[in-house]
């Protein structure tokens, strides 16, 4: 529990970036504020749309008992809108970041010239972005499905599908974020996936506190920013600064291998007063 609290307090530290580079973190902004009135467009479309779907879906409830076949239809109501809010929630991710690459990059090297006053110098890229927001979006799709079975069942499964879809969601969200950062110390797919499950609970920490506020609204549009930055310094909190060593990975990067010269550290971070002018800002 710890620390999935501290992973959560990542997301909060996050926010604290804006009042270091408020330039940057507001251009963040932009990219979410786009596709999210395209992605609102659609979730209220499917919310209209969704009573005659569902009694197009259950013509055999037309005989039962008006409390019983109402149970059903509203189970499957509920269920339906929960998973295509899933769905939204993750699909928002990977457009925005994708949409997003020039601006959340300057949130990204902002952050890690504020924390460790050096930036990565390995090249995450667009299409590495393109290609990372589409996996986003077919295992959510799936997580959403997982969620919506769940949520057929009838009185408690409106909230035992909602807490599995959040989970799920917020591991993938977890996931997502820290890509980029992880990338630039050249960590591989394989690579990362082992650092996220290293550290599972904060991974689930931060992208459960990061769901819970895309589902309020307008909180993806105001969050995002503060999920990249607070996205890098979980890979910081997580490696502890450290690089991979010849392209190998220590998952549990504070016990060092037997023989091995140890990794080099970050940058000491620099007091705000002696820090250069961030061009980001």
């Amino acid at each position: 529990m710890r620390e999935f609290l501290t992973g959560a307090g990542l997301l909060l530290r996050g926010l604290g970036q804006w009042r270091r580079t408020p330039g940057a973190m507001a251009l963040g902004l932009i990219p979410g504020t786009v596709v999210g009135i395209v992605f609102l467009a659609a979730l209220i479309g499917w919310a209209l749309a969704l009573p005659g779907f569902v009694d197009d879906w259950t013509p055999f409830a037309d005989a039962w008992p008006p409390f019983w076949a109402d149970a059903v239809r509203w189970a499957i109501g509920l269920a339906s809108f929960g998973a295509a809010l899933l769905v939204v929630v993750v699909s928002f991710t990977a457009v925005t970041l994708a949409v997003g690459e020039p601006f959340y990059d300057r949130i990204w090297r902002a952050t890690e010239r504020s924390a460790t006053g050096a930036v990565p110098d390995a090249d995450y890229g667009f299409w590495r972005a393109v290609g990372d927001s589409v996996r986003l979006i077919l295992r959510g799709i799936l997580a959403a499905a997982l969620a919506w079975l769940i949520g057929l069942v009838p009185f408690v499964g409106g909230v035992l599908g909602f807490a599995t879809g959040v989970a799920l969601t917020g591991w993938l969200l977890a996931d997502e974020l820290t890509s980029r950062s992880l990338s630039a110390r050249g960590f591989d797919r394989r690579a990362r996936r082992e650092i996220i499950r290293a550290h599972r609970a904060r991974a689930l920490g931060f992208g459960v506190a990061t769901q819970l506020c895309f589902l309020v609204p307008l909180g993806a549009v105001a969050v995002m920013p503060a999920a990249v930055a607070g996205s890098t310094l979980w890979t910081l909190s997580a490696l502890d600064g450290r690089r991979p060593l010849d392209g190998r990975v220590d998952p549990h990067p504070g016990i060092a291998a037997t023989g091995a010269p140890a990794s080099p550290r970050a940058a000491t971070p620099t007091s705000p007063a002696n820090r250069p002018v961030d061009p980001a800002r």
